[in-house]
């Protein structure tokens, strides 16, 4: 049986980010990949855009992988590729795995682990399109695959459903590629993508926009020929007066991520409905100890350097959690479960991570050489809940404020990080620390 201090599982950014922070920290690591290389889902994405917060300039998803996987291979970290977790069980300080590659089925024990494994598109199936199953229906990833790894081409005539950012992309991309995409449909009010990518991605290549309709129906045998096209009320429900018939070879699904948390529902991890990966702490440990979520597998993030930096903060803090030590170097007591609190997400609050606090952290010393935890500030991710103007962010424990910050405008499909430092505030066990939004009048 192979015995580690960490097992990292999944080897996009998220992944490669926490198994360089645990062995940079000390532990022996793993990294189990079910792909024949490492990079994830960067390794399709040969557009720019990439790195701008960490290196301070446009890479391709192929060259920020790249800078990831070369100090991975410096740090001479152990990687499985072609291998899949099938089992996971949790003994009284270890947890072991059931792993199967080609070489056949292997047992791994490990202190802990840290769960990378990204998120998956959702398909025609799960937005309920009716009609035939022809061919000519791919979701946007694998249209990207098709075209930047395979160098096919899918599509002549296109329709783009959804306008989340990898949508926006492939409607660009089929342009440039010879296709007529005919438009991209959006079912609510507003678009899905970051604004930067609506403006280079569509407006910038004359693609039209059209919000709030829907594809009702797919028509053809073996290939799609046409797409029925309905308006949608408030409620997102089509309405059947408004029903046009769209002929196109092709239909991009761009309908939403959800994250890949399998192995987590596989421990029993509590889950957040409203992000649908793990609940986690400051240091993202999820409800059961010494596993801990990173990336798209704990909510979906918008910038690739976010997707690194939670890595980083998983990765090291597995590492310390396998040396029963806290960030900041304090012991580690399996006494957590009563002293954590419960951030309370309130007005135009879609969702809020990490959703809880343990207030063991507020005991660890500050180290200043340790550039994970520098001032004990706690970085945190959130999202509005709907299109606002000038608002403020506002941090209130029992009532009364404590924080606020403004913005000069706040959207749903645009992540916002924050750091605050929550050790001067006093809190203990019944403290209640609520979020909302207000918009400035």
């Amino acid at each position: 049986m192979k015995q580690v201090d960490v097992v990292v599982i999944g080897g996009g950014p998220a992944g490669l980010a926490a198994a360089l922070e645990s062995k940079r920290s000390g532990a022996e690591t793993l990294l189990i990949e079910r792909e024949s290389r490492l990079g994830g889902i960067l390794k399709q994405c040969i557009h720019d855009g990439f790195g701008l917060i960490r290196f301070g300039k446009k890479l391709s998803g192929p060259e920020y992988a790249e800078w990831f996987i070369e100090e991975f291979e410096k740090e001479k970290i152990e990687a499985l590729i072609l291998t899949f977790v099938t089992k996971i069980t949790k003994e009284e300080d270890t947890f072991l795995l059931t792993a199967v590659n080609r070489k056949g089925v292997i047992a791994i024990e490990t202190k802990t682990i840290v769960l990378a494994t990204g998120c998956r598109e959702r398909t025609a199936k799960q937005v309920f399109i009716h009609g035939t199953r022809p061919s000519g229906v791919f979701t946007a990833g694998t249209a990207q695959y098709l075209i930047n790894i395979l160098g096919q081409m899918p599509a002549r005539r296109a329709v783009v459903l959804g306008s989340g950012d990898i949508g926006l992309i492939m409607a660009r991309r089929l342009t440039l590629e010879g296709a007529d995409v005919l438009g991209v449909y959006e079912a609510k009010s507003t678009p899905s993508g970051l604004t930067r990518n609506i403006h280079q991605c569509l407006y910038d290549f004359n693609i039209p926009l059209y919000l709030s309709k829907t594809v009702t129906r797919l028509f053809g045998e073996d290939r799609l020929t046409a797409v029925e096209i309905c308006d949608v009320d408030e409620n997102f429900k089509p309405l059947d007066v408004t029903s046009e018939v769209v002929a196109c070879d092709t239909l991009i699904l761009s309908v939403g991520l959800i994250p890949e948390n399998e192995l987590a529902e596989m421990l029993e991890t509590e889950i957040d409905p409203l992000t649908k990966g793990p609940v986690c702490d400051e240091s993202l440990m999820t409800s059961i100890a010494g596993v801990f979520s990173c990336g798209n597998a704990l909510h979906v993030n918008d910038l690739v350097d976010y997707v690194s930096e939670s890595g980083e903060r998983a990765g090291k803090a597995a590492a310390l959690h396998a040396k029963k030590q806290r960030p900041g170097g304090a012991p580690w007591k399996d006494e957590s479960s009563g002293r954590l609190i419960r951030f309370n997400p309130g007005k135009d609050i879609l969702y809020l991570v990490p959703q809880q606090f343990d207030l063991s952290a507020l005991s660890a010393p500050i180290d200043p050489s340790d550039p994970t935890v520098p001032d004990k500030k706690t970085v945190m991710y959130f999202r509005s809940s709907r299109v606002l103007g000038e608002s403020s962010l506002i941090i209130s424990v029992n009532g009364t404020e404590v924080f606020r910050k403004q913005y000069p405008f706040l959207r749903p499909p645009e992540m916002e990080r924050l750091e605050f430092d929550f050790s001067a505030l006093g809190l203990n066990v019944d403290s209640q620390v609520t979020f909302i939004i207000e918009e400035d009048s």
